[in-house]
């Protein structure tokens, strides 16, 4: 039975509770280790395989799901969702939580990587190849332990291929929250010391080098500090906790994990050739366009060089089982490419508000929109659609895009804006409309005339002619913004995509430089280790980039708002509060995510626009979003037969 491979679905109690195939080569089932790696070539198709199966959070991991969720049977509605909505970020249309309480417990994929790696010695290929190889997959396992470790906090250590003759010893127990951690990191330095530099042009980010392990390392490290660090502000009590499987650090282990980022970047910084895309920009025009296409056209050969590992598709609108949804899903309606759920991407208020003016100098305080003439910008109407107070000091715009003049090119490239062109087109994002005589029509249909013109309260006739507010309440329906915002980011403005499912090919970015930039200073900021000048340079080169000229402190709070702005919806939002354990505190039961709603005024002679800061719709009606704190852990899975401890409170 050794050399076989095989998952044995029920007999090893630490897989999850379904089992999938090992190996997507026939046969499927039982198939030897001679037959496989006979030569590079089989070795590469398992290798590949295993890579395919990395829980990467990308376009089609659907948090509520899980990863890899897209075959032809699936519901529609299942393929079209964002780590984003679950943050601060965005939500969707159709209204999200903010807890991600699906797991990802997959010791199947663990006993794949650990079969490979086992294997690869018996094949006849050079030592270098082999050496490659095993450190492939090392960064796999590394990428597979990080993804549940950060869910669940110490883990089963398995390393070896189980088998069923090993009886009691398959039970094995979860090791450490610190002890986890420091395996992922070791499985990292197995994978630098013998991943190449470089890989050749037709494997392009796709496959594992040294540079890769590096940022991941980076990553890993960064987060292992922060939980380290952080871990009690959300205090938990049992046998998990008195066991250290979760928590129970020393401040010895904090400023060890932040000294491994800190290393690992700067390894990475100076060492890789990897550089910012366009980093000196000559406008804030020329900014945002160039920062748009970083993720336009990530394959492009200027933006590789701050590509450091991304994950590709194929079109799979006809196999369903490539592409991705993205264009499909995420359009506003007014660019619909065909299908009948699109618009389903909605920024919100709270994050459009941090995205600096030029003239700010760094001051997150002063960079909310303007939309009083009173300055204040702390009041929030809860739903517009049963009115609002006229006799507040709205300030009005002759023009639906002015209140966004002036701002950090990176909003107009990741999000689409009130009145914004996208594919040729006036995007329109107004929620009402005020008569002459104060009459208020908001969130609903309504058409005046004035002095010969036709106005309408969503701001044109038909509902494929308007992005925003059409449609509250139906989730089949909710294809228009319920915020006033759009997602531009990862979204092809020049490229035709057919309104079918699995039709887009946009490759993910997993990492690239800017985040290995804000790990180091943040790493530095946070543990006063680490070159300070440095870690300010590239908080500065990053803002550079985006056209400002000042140059601002390293503080902490600088450094997570360039994180918030720089990183927005590529999945870190999400992670950086659960790492940081802020997510409890940013949504706290009473949180309600923001919207910004145009209105158009017909009271004066020349119409003019005011905003109106609300909640959305339905946080608004559920009465905030809540993370309970226990989320930070999941509950671990089949403790009834693998034996483990369960984490607290559950």
């Amino acid at each position: 039975m050794k050399n076989k491979f095989f998952i044995y679905c029920g007999a090893i109690m630490l897989l999850s509770s379904s089992c999938s195939d090992f190996l997507d080569i026939k046969p499927l089932d039982r198939v030897s280790p001679d037959q496989v790696f006979q030569d590079v070539n089989g070795v590469k198709a398992v290798l590949a395989t295993l890579y395919n199966k990395m829980p990467v959070e990308d376009f089609t991991y659907n948090p509520a799901k899980g990863f890899n969720y897209r075959t032809e049977s699936n519901n529609w509605t299942d393929l079209g969702w964002s780590v984003s909505f679950y943050t601060d970020e965005s939500t969707n249309s159709a209204g999200t939580g903010v807890e991600i309480t699906n797991g990802y417990w997959d010791y199947g994929a663990v006993r794949q990587i650990n079969q490979f790696i086992e294997s690869v010695p018996t094949v006849s290929i050079s030592q270098e190849e082999k050496d490659r190889l095993l450190s492939e997959a090392y960064f796999v396992r590394a990428y597979t332990y990080f993804a549940m470790a950060k869910r669940y906090g110490g883990l089963p250590l398995i390393t070896k291929v189980q088998q069923i003759e090993d009886g009691d010893k398959m039970y094995v127990p979860r090791s450490t929250e610190k002890e986890t951690w420091d395996f992922i990191l070791s499985e990292l330095d197995n994978a630098i010391a013998n991943l190449p530099d470089k890989v050749e042009a037709i494997e392009g980010t796709k496959r594992a080098t040294k540079w890769a392990a590096l940022a991941l390392k980076s990553r890993v490290a960064l987060h292992a500090a922060s939980v380290a660090k952080y871990w009690d502000k959300a205090p938990l009590i049992g046998e998990a906790v008195d066991q250290k499987l979760v928590g129970g650090f020393s401040q010895e282990d904090v400023n060890n994990y932040y000294k491994q980022c800190i290393e690992a970047s700067e390894e990475l910084i100076k060492n890789s050739g990897k550089s910012l895309y366009k980093p000196l920009p000559s406008s804030a025009e020329e900014a945002a366009a160039n920062y748009q296409k970083i993720f336009e056209e990530p394959t492009n050969s200027e933006v590789l060089n701050e590509v450091i590992f991304a994950k590709g598709y194929i079109d799979g609108s006809q196999t369903k089982k490539q592409g991705h949804n993205t264009d499909v899903f995420f359009n506003p309606a007014q660019t619909n490419p065909g299908f009948w759920a699109y618009g389903r991407f909605s920024p919100v208020l709270d994050l459009v508000d941090i995205y600096e003016g030029y003239d700010e100098n760094g001051i997150r305080e002063d960079a909310k929109l303007i939309t009083r003439t009173d300055g204040n910008e702390d009041y929030y109407v809860a739903n517009p659609g049963e009115g609002i107070d006229l006799s507040l000091p709205y300030k009005k715009y002759d023009n639906v895009g002015d209140i966004f003049l002036n701002k950090d090119a990176r909003l107009s490239a990741s999000v689409i804006l009130p009145g914004s062109l996208w594919k040729s087109k006036k995007i329109i994002m107004q929620g009402g409309i005020i008569d002459q005589n104060g009459d208020q029509y908001i969130y609903e249909n309504k058409v005046i005339e004035k002095d010969g013109v036709t106005y309408y309260s969503y701001g044109a006739e038909t509902s494929t002619e308007y992005s925003g507010f059409g449609s509250f309440g139906v989730f089949d329906y909710a294809n228009y913004s319920i915020t006033g915002f759009s997602l531009k980011k990862f979204l092809q403005e020049s490229k035709s995509v057919a309104g079918v499912l699995h039709a887009s090919t946009t490759d993910f970015i997993d990492m690239r430089l800017p985040e290995v930039y804000l790990n180091y200073a943040e790493a530095v900021v946070e543990s006063g280790l680490g070159d300070a000048d440095l870690a300010k340079k590239y908080l500065n080169d990053i803002r550079r980039r985006a056209a400002h000229m000042d140059e601002i402190p390293l503080t902490l709070e600088n450094v997570l708002k360039e994180r918030r702005v720089e990183l927005a919806f590529e999945g870190q939002r999400y992670w950086d509060l659960v790492r940081r354990r802020d997510s409890h505190l940013v949504f706290n039961g009473s949180t309600v995510r923001k919207a910004l709603v145009p209105i158009l005024d017909l009271r004066e002679d020349t119409p003019k626009y005011i905003f109106v800061r609300a909640n959305t719709y339905y946080d608004n009606r559920d009465n905030g979003r809540r993370f309970n704190e226990k989320t930070y852990y999941l509950a671990i899975p089949g403790v009834e037969s693998n034996h483990l401890i369960q984490n607290p409170q559950y």
